[in-house]
């Protein structure tokens, strides 16, 4: 079977202004994600890739644009089952508002029961992800054959939730996976299972330093520039 790269989304206009974005439109690359959306073809440059699949949102589009012009022959697809979870009335809110809300601890900790109010669950929001990742599998196969690569740009809940497939572990235990802004993710698929390859590489090790409080931040980032319901 194929072999899975997700690449998650530069950084955002949403994620430096803490907004939990959701699919509002209007949601740019900042400078720091178009920087990092720059570097990603010199990144992959060793990888044959078969296709690019995106999910339909402008800062995935905008992600994936550097890797298209640096490889004309590249098809692009745009994957609906990909976007951004549907989150509903929380949308354009700030996380740090949502702190403090009671369904942010289920979101922590049971991501299994969540419904967000107005939108999807996040049960509903892996099966989507996931039916889409086979589908395109079997088609990639298809194609281009078992041994092909393809780079699929989605979202931070979105990858977590099929890292969390990937690797056998309930939906309740996806808020323990970290993926930053245009990081990498690779997933191989066999026969009998999936194997995690990268998880999260930015091969930025920067984030790992003691911040200015003195406490390492040990999962790359901040609610100030994270992303996703995890950023809270």
């Amino acid at each position: 079977m194929p072999t899975l790269i997700l690449v998650r989304h530069g950084r955002s206009t949403a994620n430096t202004a803490g907004v939990l974005a959701g699919r509002a439109p209007g949601v740019a690359l900042d400078e720091q994600g178009a920087a990092q959306s720059a570097a990603l073809p010199a990144r992959l440059a060793q990888v044959p890739l078969a296709t690019v699949v995106s999910s339909p949102l402008q800062r995935c589009r905008e992600t994936v644009q550097p890797l298209l012009e640096a490889r004309p022959r590249l098809a692009l697809h745009i994957e609906d089952r990909i976007t951004e979870c549907d989150y509903g009335d929380w949308s354009g809110r700030k996380l740090a508002e949502l702190h403090d809300e009671p369904l942010m601890e289920v979101v922590q900790r049971h991501a299994s029961t969540a419904a967000f109010p107005g939108g999807e669950t996040l049960r509903a929001m892996q099966a989507r992800a996931v039916d889409a990742v086979h589908d395109w599998n079997a088609r990639i196969a298809e194609a281009h054959g078992p041994e092909a690569a393809y780079a699929m740009c989605s979202h931070g809940d979105i990858i977590k939730a099929l890292v969390a497939d990937a690797l056998g572990l309930h939906l309740d235990h996806f808020q323990r996976i970290s993926v930053e802004p245009c990081s990498v993710t690779v997933i191989r698929y066999t026969r009998l299972r999936p194997y995690l390859v990268r998880l999260g590489d930015t091969g930025d090790f920067g984030s790992l330093a003691p911040r200015d409080d003195g406490a390492v931040a040990a999962d790359g980032r901040d609610a100030a520039v994270g992303g996703g319901t995890g950023a809270a």
